[in-house]
């Protein structure tokens, strides 16, 4: 009805004014006349559309008088705009509502299929990290080395390890580390507070010129909150000793300043015989001003520091013959302790109604220390495989984008030209073999790593009636350098290695309820510095070649689907693997599959959503029968069902199921899948809010993480190769309590 009165009411308006047309120019705000950034303006009946910049402004071509707008943002109430004079600045300010299907609109940009994340982000409140990255449609995760190390991420077919396939921001800041001290691309998100967290860019693919190193399987860059609606305080208390606390204050908020202050204290001890010991910290202090009304900066200084014992990854054959529980060690003296601090300064300028330049600085201090035993005594019967990890490296970078809005007649677009810096410093590298955590054995690998990734790309972005042409092409260079501080000789080993990375993506939007899309790119990730400089430079920036044919529809007001055929090629690469201080070769794979994913909303108050994947992932150049990709996942299904009630009752119940995976290249040892139910539920009235959750409803007995390992326990004649796993948590509630002031 609303949408027909509209229509309705433009008819009133003279005939004779319909010839008058002009660039309409426009600023949306929230009610509190902050300006809106990435709100949709459909121009209703023509194939225009547009997005708000960073200071809540956008233009729109060839308007005239009489046409109608629709304006549109997850988490605010649509609008519609009858244009009365094209000439005339128009000023929109939106109403925050609850996330509605009704209020999505489909638009032509190419990472459209981030409203699936969003929409996640805005229905289901996270208490965790890992919760976060479980927002991203087709993510599993898991964890298994005592809450404090990075989570081990599968997507798309791909055992991502902690992060050698996927590209992880926040607010434009690195968290993938380049030759960490324990594995590539290492991307330990436990410094982000999950409550700051205000939106998810997530792309899947190698087709995202601003998207560098490790954008294979694809990237997620999470936007933290410039101003705080509410301060908060909130209290956690759950089985196994676990409490966390959180506080979130605003410390200014103006119309064109704000800041604040979060803080996060955890700790627990698992589910585990041996206590994890597990506590983590985390500080976070952003400022965010509107200087002027043309320049805009931000400013961010964080801390997080964290320290926990685990039990590792344990022998099936042990828990079998009853040797152990589930919840049981062979070795109970790994663990480990990390920090990281970071600062960044952002500013972002309008030069002139088409044209505005992002600039970011950022310098991050970073220190690592890791005890594992995953052979026990395989290779010292006496003493036992226990192995440490170590290093303290210093991080910085710059980048700047420039982006310009383009009209060519019929054509319109942007245009986006960018260019950057990444510099890491990686002191004291070392692998070294240990006994309980107190005695080193022997040092295996010692050295400091220099490593600089200098980069540029344009990325145009041509709208032609319905359809968007992005073609795009990205540069990267790599300089690599190391010193082995074990050789008798001092001499540092260098390489250099470039990379060209073109991309070209055909977009269809014939209205707001339809996207088709094929995307095809080249993306790749780095390797390890140490193995650079042993290959002299050679096949060490193994390219992905990808593309996508799918589409995004929205069938009905109240459901929203995405569905894609993918294919993603892999060249020869060499893997560092950090564990035992040596290089192994691995070949060409291939993995296909398809995604499908919905959002349904029956009523208001409830949002079903539902993420089915499957793949098939094979290493071609291998023999036939030992062409399986070790813990590549072939089915993953995610669903959720959630409450949000206006009577102030909340809630919801999530499961995760993941089929049963070659462990191995032959598929003679399978790591079994598992199905697992989560829930929620609670109640807010006025500034508090009670939530009361479980994890595991069901109580099964899950695997979370699993390899295949050759071991020996103490006392053994013979080495087993067999699965070794982590166990998942069991039946775990917990209660929050919140106050909002």
């Amino acid at each position: 009805m609303r949408k027909a009165s509209f229509i309705f009411l433009s008819w009133l308006i003279p005939v004779a004014s319909w010839g008058q047309s002009a660039d309409l120019m426009g600023k949306v705000t929230d009610q509190e006349n902050v300006p809106l950034e990435g709100v949709h303006i459909l121009h209703v009946g023509h194939a225009g559309h547009a997005h708000t910049n960073f200071s809540g402004q956008f233009i729109l071509p060839l308007v005239h008088v009489g046409d109608t707008l629709l304006i549109s943002h997850v988490g605010y109430q649509q609008q519609w705009v009858v244009v009365q004079d094209p000439t005339d600045r128009l000023s929109i300010s939106m109403k925050e509502d609850i996330v509605s299907l009704r209020e999505v609109v489909v638009s032509s940009g190419l990472d459209a299929i981030h409203l699936f994340s969003d929409i996640n982000l805005k229905t289901n409140p996270v208490n965790s990290s890992q919760e976060i990255l479980r927002q991203m449609p087709g993510v599993v995760i898991g964890q298994h080395a005592g809450g404090g190390k990075a989570e081990q991420i599968f997507l798309r077919g791909f055992d991502i390890d902690h992060g050698t396939d996927i590209n992880i921001t926040v607010d434009g800041l690195p968290v993938n580390m380049v030759s960490h001290a324990h594995g590539q691309g290492y991307a330990d998100l436990h410094w982000l507070i999950p409550e700051t967290v205000e939106q998810l860019d997530f792309g899947k693919g190698p087709y995202y010129a601003q998207q560098g190193n490790f954008t294979t399987a694809g990237y997620v860059n999470f936007r933290t909150y410039e101003r705080l609606e509410n301060s908060q305080i909130k209290l956690e208390a759950g089985q196994f000793n676990t409490r966390r606390m959180l506080g979130m204050f605003n410390l200014l908020d103006g119309e064109r300043h704000h800041a604040y202050l979060a803080s996060e204290y955890r700790l627990t001890d698992g589910p585990f015989e041996s206590p994890q010991n597990f506590n983590r910290l985390n500080l976070l202090l952003k400022y965010t001003g509107r200087v002027t009304p043309a320049d805009k900066v931000s400013i961010t200084a964080s801390h997080f520091n964290s320290a926990w014992d685990a039990s590792g990854q344990i022998p099936q054959r042990a828990v079998s013959e009853g040797l152990i529980s589930r919840f049981g060690a062979i070795d109970d003296t790994e663990g480990g302790n990390t920090s990281r601090t970071n600062v960044s300064l952002q500013y972002t300028r309008q030069l002139d109604a088409v044209t505005t330049l992002s600039n970011q600085a950022y310098l991050s201090w970073y220190d690592f220390q890791l005890f594992s035993n995953f052979t026990f005594f395989l290779n010292d019967p006496i003493q036992g495989d226990q192995i440490m990890q170590y290093e303290d490296r210093q991080l910085y970078g710059i980048s700047s984008e420039l982006t310009r809005v383009l009209q060519w007649g019929a054509l319109r677009g942007h245009l986006q030209a960018g260019a950057g810096l990444r510099a890491d410093h990686s002191m004291d590298n070392e692998l070294s073999r240990t006994a309980n955590r107190t005695t080193t054995l022997e040092t295996i690998q010692w050295g400091d790593v220099r490593e600089a990734n200098l980069y540029g790309y344009l990325n145009a972005e041509l709208e032609w009636g319905n359809w968007t042409l992005n073609p795009a092409l990205r540069v990267d260079q790599f300089d690599f350098q190391y010193w082995d501080r074990l050789s008798p000789v001092y001499s540092v080993e260098a390489a250099t290695s470039t990379i060209v990375s073109p991309k070209l993506n055909l977009l269809y939007n014939p209205n707001d309820r339809w996207q088709l899309y094929l995307k095809t790119g080249r993306g790749f990730h780095s390797n390890d510095t140490r193995v650079v400089v042993a290959q002299n430079g050679r096949e060490t920036l193994p390219a992905a070649l990808g593309s996508d044919l799918g589409a995004i529809w929205k069938p009905s007001p109240v459901l929203l689907v995405n569905a894609a055929y993918w294919v993603l090629h892999l060249e020869q690469e060499f893997v560092y693997v950090g564990d035992e201080g040596i290089v192994e070769p691995s070949g060409q794979t291939l993995r296909q599959g398809v995604d499908v994913s919905l959002r349904a909303q029956p009523v208001p108050w409830l949002l079903l959503n539902g993420d089915v994947n499957y793949t098939l992932a094979r290493a071609y150049e291998e023999p036939v029968g030992s062409q399986f990709i070790p813990l590549a996942p072939d089915l993953t299904v995610l669903g959720s069902a959630v409450v949000n009630h206006p009577s102030g009752v909340f809630g919801g119940a999530q499961v995760r199921y993941l089929k049963n995976r070659p462990a191995n290249e032959d598929n003679s040892i399978v790591a079994e899948g598992y199905t697992v139910v989560d829930a929620n539920a609670g109640y807010e009235w006025r500034q508090v809010t009670l939530n009361l959750s479980v994890q595991n409803v069901f109580n099964t007995a899950w695997n979370e993480t699993q390899f295949a390992t050759e071991s020996r326990m103490f006392g053994e004649a013979e080495a087993v190769e067999e699965i070794h796993f982590t166990p998942g948590t069991p039946f775990f509630f917990q209660a929050a309590l919140s106050y909002k002031f």
